[in-house]
């Protein structure tokens, strides 16, 4: 069984997208739900070892990828893949910034290194990403960027300085979004809430247990979302059906985001997840 997606069959065709951070979590599922869509997916991150298993995962299941491994917070190696990226292929149809991480801590006691490498993983990688591909490509042959936020709004208690590069990560995108329309360049924003992804394993079990465990509860819904359900916001902002929106941001939250505080959310189990991605690996912390 292959990815099922709710889009048409060759909907990518000849086109090629850039995943960052695409060797796991919801890069690793945008990827395979694009490449199940006729796209060749280059996917990049750190780690190569990570990078092939992932690939591996999507020639298996039919598809076409191409891997690389570099640090996004390093402009001349982001500036060195993205051209090795379009002499390989000509063209990046589409850019999706989906790289990133972050650690539970409180503002008093983050330092400043850890405080820099979190907003430049969260905000700098993405903008030098952008802005190479933009300079090198889409600046003469248009194209789409979809960048990767967070439920931000309202403060990120424990984890202020993700929070603060996603919001950046926000105003990047509006403004991009102005100043990029001339060349046909659509700039979009997904600010997943809390995912039911294979990352949450790597946070403190302490942690985990106090605040992941309680999660769905604050959640309208009453649930977490599916990495498929980022990846079908993510490919739809990509797609010629989104071809009038650009500088918005699409909260993929059950919302969360919301102001709930004043109303009672009962329980329920009436809202029912979308399992598109057929390799998806749940977390065991929650």
């Amino acid at each position: 069984m292959g990815y099922q997606s709710v889009f048409r069959a060759g909907q990518f065709d000849g086109q090629t997208i850039v995943i960052t951070g695409g060797g796991s979590g919801i890069g690793r599922c945008t990827a395979h739900e694009l490449a199940s869509l006729g796209a060749h997916v280059i996917i990049t991150g750190r780690k190569q070892e990570k990078l092939d298993a992932t690939a591996a995962e999507i020639v298996e299941d039919g598809g076409r990828v191409s891997t690389r491994a570099f640090d996004i917070r390093d402009e001349d190696a982001v500036r060195d893949a993205v051209k090795g990226m379009l002499d390989e292929h000509g063209q990046i149809h589409g850019l999706v910034n989906n790289a990133g991480g972050q650690y539970p801590m409180p503002l008093a006691t983050i330092g400043k290194k850890g405080w820099e490498a979190v907003v430049a993983n969260n905000l700098t990688g993405g903008f030098l990403m952008a802005r190479e591909t933009y300079n090198q490509c889409m600046k003469d042959k248009g194209g789409a960027i979809v960048n990767m936020l967070a439920d931000m709004w309202g403060g990120m208690p424990s984890m202020g300085h993700s929070g603060a590069a996603r919001a950046g990560m926000l105003n990047f995108t509006e403004t991009a979004a102005v100043e990029w329309g001339v060349s046909g360049v659509r700039v979009n924003a997904v600010a997943p809430g809390f995912v039911a992804s294979s990352g949450m394993d790597k946070y403190d079990p302490v942690f985990a247990k106090e605040v992941l465990s309680q999660l769905s509860g604050l959640v309208p819904l009453k649930r977490m979302a599916e990495e498929a359900e980022i990846s079908s916001a993510i490919v739809w902002l990509l797609s010629e059906g989104a071809a009038f929106v650009t500088g918005n941001c699409i909260k993929i939250d059950g919302g969360g985001s919301l102001n709930a505080k004043a109303f009672p959310l009962l329980d329920q189990q009436r809202s029912q997840p979308y399992r598109g991605f057929h390799r998806a690996v749940r977390p065991k912390q929650v």
